[in-house]
């Protein structure tokens, strides 16, 4: 039992490490928003392309992903992962000494595509690291420190994307955090090339019977799970996407770069919550608390949307804290079970990222006109992942 522990403790750490580059990568898409309406002179709704671009690839690679590994096998999908996103960072460098909006969307398209590739790979991969019954504490803990990375990116991206140097459209600094990213991200690929990891066989997790006889679409709550990590990432990324147009509406105090920094403090709360999540569940269970989260976001929509100050700043940031645990969460519950369906199932739910592609950009068109209304999306998403946490999840 022990050594079988000690066997999983470094994939596990290794693994954590790609949790901690996919957060970083997502906590500078936001800020990158702002700055590009500024640098390259486009509309809200047009910045959330990026978006479109972002997730989009995640609805387009995640299924051939998990045939890849299903084929090959984690390792190597994660490598495959690795490279794709090192390449699109490094594509960054040519897309911004054009200035071009679609060179990025394009470069953020296949950076993106390394992401999913990652998350196909690395979600189910913690989850079957260790007993059944611990797989959502698990992942909640891998997701912590994409949390951390999440935090770190706006920071980054409020000194050197809004800086006195970013003035007039120039984009160097831009150039130099992509290089810098695709640079790590080869020598992290390196180190998994070197490092012998397990290749589980999930089939091996439940009877043969149920392996033979039960297909993947007829699991309830896998098909939940998709559903309702469709709409929590819809949320998610929407609430982040227009946050900083959002802090520079209800205040007029609040610049480009503060507003920067808030949402770097917002991720900070998202880290925060992802800690205090995993702890609570050791006492509450998973999907209880998923319920609640969704619950407290509802309310604090409610003040978002009707703009009063620095208050609903407040608020918004909150979201952060209780949104935490709901993509881990939810998949964890959505693969609970599948077995040699495990890899596939994982792609599907990653597939369900797509709703991050498509519902910031409604929520851009409603911002045209004040970004405070653009929050009544969130909270109808919010409500759908309440109740896959109240009745959704349930294994029948």
């Amino acid at each position: 039992m022990n050594q079988t522990k000690n066997n999983f403790l470094l994939p596990l750490v290794l693994v954590t490490i790609l949790f901690f580059m996919w957060g970083l990568a997502y906590g500078l898409l936001d800020v990158l928003n702002k700055h590009f309406q500024d640098s390259l002179n486009i509309t809200k709704t047009r910045s959330t392309l990026l978006q479109a671009a972002y997730f989009g690839a995640y609805f387009l690679i995640a299924f051939p992903a998990a045939i890849f590994m299903n084929r090959y096998g984690y390792k190597k999908g994660i490598i495959a992962g690795l490279l794709l996103y090192a390449t699109g960072a490094f594509l960054f460098y040519p897309a911004a000494q054009q200035s071009s909006f679609n060179f990025f969307l394009f470069a953020l398209f296949i950076l993106a595509s390394g992401l999913a590739c990652l998350e196909t790979a690395a979600n189910p991969y913690v989850t079957v690291l260790g007993k059944p019954q611990t797989s959502e504490f698990r992942l909640n803990l891998s997701q912590c420190f994409n949390g951390v990375g999440s935090f770190i990116g706006p920071i980054i991206a409020a000194k050197l994307f809004f800086g006195e140097s970013n003035v007039n459209g120039n984009l160097e600094s831009v150039q130099f955090v992509y290089i810098i990213i695709g640079i790590v991200v080869l020598l992290i690929a390196g180190l998994f090339v070197r490092t012998v990891l397990p290749e589980i066989k999930e089939s091996t997790l439940v009877s043969q019977q149920e392996q033979d006889t039960k297909p993947l679409f007829k699991h309830s709550h896998f098909v939940n799970a998709v559903i309702a990590q469709f709409f929590y990432v819809a949320a998610q990324v929407g609430v982040a996407a227009l946050f900083i147009n959002y802090c520079t509406e209800a205040d007029n105090k609040i610049d480009d770069t503060k507003a920067a920094y808030l949402l770097s403090v917002s991720m900070l709360l998202f880290t925060a919550g992802r800690f205090a999540g995993t702890a609570l569940m050791r006492k509450i269970a998973p999907n209880i608390l998923l319920m609640l989260y969704s619950l407290i976001n509802i309310l604090l929509c409610v003040v978002v949307i009707f703009k009063d100050g620095w208050f609903s700043v407040y608020a918004l940031m909150a979201v952060f804290f209780f949104e935490s645990i709901m993509f881990p969460t939810i998949f964890a519950l959505g693969v609970k079970d599948l077995g040699h369906h495990t890899k596939k199932g994982s792609s599907f739910i990653i597939m369900a990222i797509v709703g991050g592609a498509l519902v910031p950009y409604f929520m851009g068109m409603l911002s045209e006109k004040a970004t405070a209304n653009a929050y009544i999306i969130p909270l109808c998403c919010f409500a759908v992942v309440a109740w896959f946490g109240w009745r959704g999840y349930k294994i029948k």
